[in-house]
């Protein structure tokens, strides 16, 4: 169902040149969303994302928001706002100017300024820090006072690129359970590009996967990480083999692939990589036709029956495990 705050993509294309960056794609996005645009490098998300803020100009096609064209719009009045990877915090400023400085350029009076900035600062758990400059931040901080300055702004869509990119792993889960949170306490729309697939899943109710300036496959998080359509979103979320077979490739998650004695199951191979986890192991295997499939077992199953490497192996799963590709 429609909401009168959804955004949407309608043919969407960016030229660099004879250079196609984002190649005609449409999508429509829910009001209250978290969506991950996840790709590789080059494959177009960035320059997506730019063109929703009006960073980028529009090729062709349009970005809808609120059912209204705002593809050409300045970046002020699209009711949208940009969380850089780079955060591009004014360093001569104090974090409660670096929040403000949106509502300076608009004219608010400095007493509501503040009022709103310390709202802001709240609510990113920053107002110990208000006096402070970017330069006394880590990268946490400087994170959530880049977040706090985009949301006073009270835009319909967030959009953020690549946000956690510059932290350590440690504050990175962190940070992933804040923007949750936030997302959630706010009911508006996130926009957030990322080439990390641990990210996207943990994040996003909807993943748009991009591969060649193109969506490769869309839709709920768990709907596109359990059947993939295609060799490239299966390998490309990872946790999937892609198998060919005699009539045609399938995608069988590492979790669900099953060890068996060996010339038993439906394929056969040989151990060439066995690799620790905590909780798992990933096991490597060889097979015909110059593949590798991964098993991932719990600790318990295969200590209770290590295997060595360069041993023999069939290998197995039930057939609801596998999921045919297209291409």
């Amino acid at each position: 169902m429609r909401n009168e705050l959804d955004l949407e993509f309608v043919g969407l294309t960016k030229r660099y040149g004879g250079t196609i960056a984002v190649d005609e794609i449409s999508y429509h996005f829910a009001t209250g969303t978290y969506a991950c645009l996840l790709g590789p490098s080059g494959c177009g998300k960035s320059s997506t994302l730019r063109m929703v803020a009006g960073h980028e100009s529009v090729t062709a096609g349009a970005v809808l928001l609120a059912g209204r064209d705002i593809s050409h719009l300045p970046p002020a009045r699209r009711g949208t706002a940009m969380m850089f990877q780079s955060y591009a915090l004014f360093p001569h400023l104090s974090v409660t100017d670096n929040v403000a400085f949106s509502l300076k350029m608009k004219g608010i009076d400095p007493a509501e300024r503040a009022r709103r900035a310390g709202e802001m600062l709240d609510l990113v758990d920053m107002s110990d820090f208000a006096a402070r400059f970017p330069a006394q931040l880590s990268g946490g901080q400087q994170q959530r006072v880049a977040l706090a300055r985009a949301l006073i702004t009270e835009p319909q869509v967030l959009l953020l690129d690549e946000p956690l990119s510059a932290l350590d792993p440690f504050l990175r889960v962190r940070m992933r359970a804040e923007l949750k949170r936030l997302q959630r306490e706010l009911g508006i729309t996130f926009i957030h590009v990322t080439h990390g697939q641990d990210e996207a899943l943990a994040l996003a109710d909807e993943i748009v996967v991009m591969n060649n300036a193109r969506i490769e496959q869309a839709g709920r998080t768990r709907d596109v990480f359990d059947a993939p359509r295609t060799s490239f979103v299966a390998r490309f979320l990872g946790s999937h083999n892609v198998i060919k077979l005699p009539d045609g490739e399938i995608a069988v998650r590492s979790d669900a692939l099953k060890l068996r004695a060996p010339d038993s199951g439906q394929l056969q191979g040989r151990i060439t990589n066995i690799e620790y986890q905590g909780t798992h192991v990933a096991l490597t295997a060889a097979i015909a036709g110059d593949q590798d499939v991964t098993a991932l077992l719990s600790d318990v199953d295969f200590f209770g029956a290590p295997k060595d490497l360069g041993e023999a192996v069939g290998l197995d799963w039930d057939r609801q495990a596998a999921h045919p590709l297209t291409a």
